[in-house]
C-alpha cells in the first residue's frame, strides 16, 4: 500500500511540477533566509579527461598551463559551493600520474608513454588544489576501457596489450579488457591499489562503463573465455558475465579496506538498473539500456552487500521526460540504496545541447527543481553530482547562478559513513579571541587525536548573534570552514563583526571522513574596543528527558545564543568534555511535509 502510495505521490507531483515550476528566485531567496538549507550534502563535479572533455584543455601543454586551467576549473567549481571533484585519472588503461603499471596519458601529453615536462606527476597537485579549497579528491578509474580505438600499433610499448594480447576484446571499434579472466582482474586491482597506497586520495571511483553499450551489428565474442573460465560452471551467458564483474567489484571493497580503511568506493552507474516491465524490482521506467541486463553491471546488488560505500546512478534524464521521469527514477533509488550514500548525477550538459526528445532541459528551472526534490528525501538522497565541469562552470541558462545564489548558498560538509569510521576527533585545544575596532581574529589548535587515531583535518567555525537561538545543524551560521596546513594553528578573521556587537563563536574540529567534534565556545561583548578572550567548552544544562543544550556560559544573559550539539555515534572517543545527548524534541528543526520540502513553502 504505501508503494501505491508512493508511485501514486509522484504521479500526481509530475502534473503539479508540469504546470506550475518553481518558486522564483525572489521567493527562493526569501525560503533560504527562513528554512536551513543542509547541512550535509555532497556537491560534486565530474572533471573528465577523455577526449580533453574537461581537463587540460588541449594535449601536450606544459605542467605550468594544465595546472593553472586545474586551478581555475576548482576556483570556478568553489564559487557555486562544490565540496567535492571527482577526477579522471585513469581514463583508458593510461594515467595522469607516475605508473610503473601503465603509460602516460596521450590526453596529458600528445603521446601515449611520453612524460610530462621535467617528469612533472600531476597527481599530488591536483589532490593538494582539491584539499585546499574544502573539496574531497575521488580518484575516478575506467576499469575496463582499454583504447578508444583498436588501433593497437598506436599503444604505448609498456601499454598492457604489449605483454599480454590474450586479456583484451575487440567490440565496436575500440579495445577492452576482457572481464572474464582472472589475471585482468588482478591487474585492475594492482592499479588501483598502486594509487590508493601512494597518493592521498579520499575515494576510488568508477562510472556506468562495465561491458560495453550493445551497439547494433556489433557481438562481443568472449565464447572461449566464457568457455575456459567458468570454474562455477554458470550455465547462463548473462549470469556469468555479472559474476565477473561482481568478483572485481567485491575484490576492490575488501582490498582497498585493507590497504586504506578510510578511502571510500564508489560507483556511478547508468541510471536505470533494470525496467519493471522486465524484472518486478525494477523501477516503472522503459530505458532501453538497464544496466543490470545490457552492462551487466548489478549497481543494485552491490549496495545490498556492502560492496560500495556510495552511488551515483546517472539520472540525465529531465522530470517530465516520458520514457524515464526523473522523479519516479529518483523515489526507486531512495527505496533501494541500502543504507549506502546515495548520491544524484545531474546531466548539466544537456542544458548545453539541442535536444528535441528532452526539451524539459531548455528550462532554466529543470536544475533546480531536480535538487529540490533530492531534499524532499531528506534523509535518503546525500547530495548532487554534475557532469560535467566545463558544463556546470559555463553557467547553462544562468543556473549555476541559480545554485551559488540560492540553494548552494551556505557551505556544506560533505556526509559522514559511520560504517568507515563513527569516532569523532577531540575538540581544538587553546582556543583565542582577538578584537580590535573592526575585526575579531580566532585563532587555535588541533586536540590530540581521538581513540582511533585521526586528529582533525579542517574545522567547522560558527557566529551566532544576540537573541538567536540555533542549532549547528543549520549551516546559515557557518562562518568559515578553514583548513590549516597541517601542523600549523588555524587562524581565522572575522573582518564582518560589527563594532559593539556582541557574538558567540563556536569551533569544532572535523576528521577526513567528517565526524565532528564536540564545540568550543568563545564569546565577545562587543563592549569593549579591544578584547581578547580564550575559550572554554561550554557548560551543558541536562533536563529531565536527558537531553542537553549549551548554554552561553555561566551567568550568561538571555540575548546571549544558546546552541545544541548533536551527538556522534562515536562520542566515547571525544574525550573529557560535557556530556552530550539527544537533543529536546522541541529544538528539533521542524520537519514539512512532502510539497512544503520540494517547493519550499513554510
Amino acid at each position: 500500500m504505501l508503494r501505491l502510495f508512493a508511485q501514486g505521490r509522484f504521479l500526481f507531483l509530475l502534473l503539479i511540477i508540469g504546470g506550475r515550476g518553481i518558486l522564483a528566485p525572489t521567493q527562493a531567496q526569501t525560503t533560504a533566509d527562513s528554512t536551513p538549507p543542509p547541512k550535509h550534502e555532497l556537491r560534486g563535479m565530474w572533471i573528465a579527461t577523455v577526449e580533453n572533455i574537461d581537463w587540460p584543455n588541449k594535449r601536450g601543454a606544459p605542467p605550468e598551463q594544465y595546472r593553472a586551467e586545474y586551478q581555475r576549473l576548482l576556483n570556478a567549481g568553489q564559487r557555486v559551493g562544490i565540496n567535492a571533484v571527482f577526477v579522471q585519472i585513469r581514463p583508458a588503461s593510461d594515467a595522469f600520474y607516475k605508473s610503473d603499471l601503465e603509460p602516460w596519458s596521450k590526453w596529458l601529453t600528445g603521446t601515449q608513454g611520453r612524460a610530462p615536462a621535467n617528469d612533472d606527476d600531476p597527481l599530488p597537485f591536483l589532490i593538494t588544489e582539491a584539499h585546499r579549497r574544502g573539496m574531497e579528491f575521488h580518484a575516478w578509474f575506467n576499469p575496463y576501457r582499454a583504447s578508444m580505438d583498436s588501433a593497437t600499433h598506436r599503444l604505448a610499448p609498456n601499454h598492457p596489450y604489449r605483454q599480454h594480447p590474450e586479456w583484451f576484446l575487440r567490440y565496436a571499434g575500440k579495445l577492452l579488457y576482457n572481464p572474464g579472466r582472472p589475471e585482468v582482474r588482478a591487474h585492475i586491482t594492482r592499479v588501483i591499489l598502486d594509487v590508493v597506497r601512494r597518493y592521498d586520495i579520499d575515494a576510488v571511483h568508477f562510472d556506468d562503463y562495465f561491458y560495453p553499450y550493445p551497439e547494433p551489428g556489433h557481438v562481443l565474442h568472449d565464447e572461449a573465455t566464457f568457455r575456459d573460465f567458468n570454474p562455477d560452471s554458470i550455465a547462463d551467458l548473462a549470469d556469468w558475465r555479472r559474476h565477473n564483474v561482481n568478483v572485481l567489484i567485491h575484490d576492490l571493497h575488501d582490498s582497498i579496506r585493507l590497504a586504506k580503511r578510510w578511502v571510500k568506493f564508489g560507483i556511478s552507474p547508468f541510471g536505470v538498473w533494470m525496467n519493471k516491465s522486465a524484472n518486478p524490482l525494477g523501477s516503472d521506467t522503459r530505458a532501453g539500456q538497464p544496466s543490470y541486463s545490457n552492462l551487466y553491471a548489478d549497481s543494485r546488488l552491490w549496495l545490498e552487500k556492502g560492496w560500495i560505500d556510495y552511488i551515483v546512478p546517472q539520472l540525465y534524464w529531465s522530470t517530465n521526460f516520458r520514457l524515464v521521469p526523473y522523479p519516479v527514477l529518483l523515489e526507486w533509488w531512495t527505496r533501494n540504496h541500502f543504507d549506502r550514500h546515495l548520491y544524484i548525477g545531474h546531466g548539466t550538459y544537456r542544458m548545453l545541447e539541442s535536444t528535441r526528445s528532452d526539451t524539459t532541459w531548455r528550462n532554466p528551472r529543470e536544475l533546480p527543481r531536480q535538487i529540490r526534490l533530492n531534499r524532499s528525501f531528506d534523509e535518503e538522497v546525500g547530495g548532487s553530482v554534475f557532469f560535467s565541469a566545463k558544463s556546470l562552470v559555463a553557467n547553462p541558462l544562468h543556473t549555476t547562478d541559480s545554485l551559488r545564489q540560492d540553494l548552494f548558498r551556505y557551505p556544506a560538509l560533505v556526509p559522514a559513513m559511520p560504517w568507515l569510521d563513527a569516532v569523532p576527533p577531540l575538540p581544538v585545544a587553546n582556543l583565542t579571541l582577538r578584537r580590535l575596532q573592526h575585526s575579531v581574529t580566532l585563532s587555535w589548535q588541533s586536540g590530540p587525536p581521538a581513540a582511533d587515531g585521526d586528529a582533525a583535518t579542517y574545522y567547522v567555525l560558527y557566529r551566532f548573534e544576540a537573541n538567536e537561538r540555533s542549532t549547528p545543524d543549520d549551516p546559515r551560521r557557518i562562518l568559515a570552514l578553514p583548513r590549516p596546513a597541517p601542523g600549523f594553528p588555524a587562524t581565522y578573521v572575522d573582518t564582518t563583526a560589527v563594532p559593539g556587537q556582541s557574538y558567540a563563536y563556536y569551533v569544532t574540529a572535523v576528521d577526513r571522513l567528517h565526524n565532528e567534534s564536540r564545540p568550543m565556545r568563545v564569546i565577545t561583548t562587543g563592549e569593549k574596543t579591544t578584547e581578547l578572550v580564550l575559550g572554554q567548552a561550554p557548560a551543558g544544562n541536562s533536563s529531565s528527558d536527558g537531553s542537553s543544550t549549551v548554554a552561553a556560559g555561566p551567568g550568561a544573559s538571555p540575548t546571549l545564543p544558546r546552541i545544541v550539539f548533536r551527538p556522534n555515534s562515536g562520542d566515547e572517543g571525544s574525550g573529557p568534555s560535557t556530556p552530550f545527548t539527544k537533543v529536546k524534541s522541541k529544538e528539533k528543526p521542524k520537519r514539512r511535509g512532502f510539497f512544503a520540502r520540494l517547493f519550499g513553502w513554510l
